[in-house]
């Protein structure tokens, strides 16, 4: 099987939009109730916070634009989550053009990332480790164009996406850790340029409000960070056993990738230039992330969460094809096709096939129903809209998303804690409000699916 040159722009193009129609389609039938995640970053968008305490805005604030747009469509977020992933593909794909040696690798440099689950059976869900994809490749390309070209513009651009990154998710700082060492050997090797100085400025001007945020609530998104590395819990075994879990998973969710590539190559024995400033630059954003998750694991015996990998392996294919890249037999392409093949058509089934099984799933949430009750009730009994949910983000949340009205989703305790009932009432005018498991002085309530509904509006 030989791939022409020519026709991979082609290819891409096909595979990208084939990715986006099928990982759109597939939970769009198959699942009854948007993600937890998805919910959860539709009801925190209300009102475009600076943060949120489970961390930084940018993962609710793209959910939130689509809900202005689509609404309940639930088809829209998946849409969205997969726009995501195809935009990092592309970016990936034009950084490749600068290090592999035809299209042909850079195409297998993509095709390659199917083999790792975190870019199809995972991607339905947008969540924070989605919304960084994105600003991770994007980051990592304009880096090495401001490297190779040294343009005010680009280093621009790299603090841009730096900063939008680290607002999507605070682990983005492993990769610009890493990014940063590889100045550090730029310096000693006397190949640094300070035009790099100037993507500070777009880097700290991006962050500065949510900094400003994160001082005036106290770092709680950083608390909360911290809490789920399970970094309280002191025992000594945790520093060996949590790193040992970390990297045998990580073995394992990259053993697909690597058959297809060993369907590739002639041999495994190569010769690595570690003077060749383009795999250094490859080894930085690739090897160095991830050893510095697994230093950190080792060091303070941390928990790392699986899913907290999604971006790291982005660049992985354009890795191991620049090193394979002289070694590589484009007459056994064929064979790493059919495992790509049944990959990209594996994925798919098994998610249906787990989504249509399993009955308790999240996703299985009545909420589109007992939305409808709800909304029943209230028409019986009063004649204003809903303009207000209170309670958590995920029953509360849901009925916010599925409501007719559409109406703002609030927590418990920033409605009724911090301030009084009566001045709650005033921020939402004459709207009516309900309340989710909670307190219910005087309203009209009743339980739907184990949920107390509170009720509050106009006669």
């Amino acid at each position: 099987m030989i791939v022409k040159e020519k026709n991979c722009n082609k290819i891409l193009i096909v595979f990208l939009f084939s990715h986006l129609i099928i990982w759109t389609l597939i939970p769009s039938i198959s699942n009854h109730n948007l993600p937890l995640d998805v919910i959860e970053a539709i009801a925190w968008s209300n009102g475009w916070p600076m943060g949120w305490d489970k961390h930084p805005p940018l993962s609710s604030w793209f959910p939130g634009f689509f809900f202005q747009i689509f609404g309940s469509q639930d088809w829209s977020y998946y849409f969205l989550s997969q726009i995501f992933l195809i935009s990092s593909f592309a970016v990936v794909w034009k950084f490749s053009r600068n290090f592999l040696k035809n299209k042909v690798y850079s195409l297998i440099s993509i095709f390659l990332l199917e083999g790792i689950y975190f870019y199809n059976f995972t991607t339905p869900e947008f969540n924070v480790n989605v919304c960084q994809l994105p600003f991770w490749a994007l980051t990592i390309y304009y880096c090495w164009e401001g490297i190779k070209k040294n343009n005010i513009l680009d280093w621009f651009l790299f603090g841009l996406f730096a900063a939008l990154g680290l607002l999507s998710k605070y682990l983005f700082i492993y990769l610009l850790i890493a990014i940063d060492i590889f100045f550090i050997y730029l310096i000693f090797t006397k190949k640094f340029n300070f035009k790099v100085l100037f993507s500070l400025f777009s880097f700290f001007l991006i962050l500065l409000p949510h900094g400003i945020w994160l001082v005036e609530n106290n770092y709680i998104t950083l608390t909360y960070a911290l809490s789920r590395t399970s970094i309280d819990q002191q025992n000594i075994f945790n520093n060996i056993i949590h790193p040992l879990i970390f990297l045998f998973k990580q073995i394992g969710i990259l053993i697909p990738f690597f058959i297809m590539l060993l369907f590739l190559i002639s041999k495994l024995k190569v010769k690595i230039k570690f003077k060749d400033k383009k795999l250094l630059f490859l080894l930085a954003v690739n090897i160095l992330p991830i050893a510095l998750i697994f230093l950190t694991s080792l060091v303070l015996g941390t928990k790392i969460r699986t899913m907290w990998m999604t971006p790291f392996y982005l660049f992985i294919g354009v890795l191991f094809i620049y090193i394979y890249q002289n070694l590589i037999n484009l007459r056994k392409l064929k064979n790493s096709f059919i495992i790509f093949l049944f990959l990209f058509i594996f994925s798919p089934l098994a998610y249906l096939y787990i989504s249509i099984s399993e009955k308790q799933k999240r996703t299985d949430y009545p909420g589109k129903e007992i939305s409808i009750t709800v909304q029943k009730n209230w028409n019986n009994n009063f004649s204003n809209k809903i303009e207000s949910v209170i309670g958590d983000e995920w029953h509360a949340g849901n009925l916010s998303y599925h409501l007719e009205s559409k109406p703002k989703w609030y927590s418990y305790s920033a409605a009724f804690i911090d301030i009084s009932m009566e001045e709650f009432l005033k921020t939402i005018g004459t709207g009516g409000f309900i309340i989710v498991n909670g307190e219910c002085d005087y309203g009209i309530s009743f339980k739907v699916e184990n949920n107390s509904i509170c009720m509050y509006g106009k006669k």
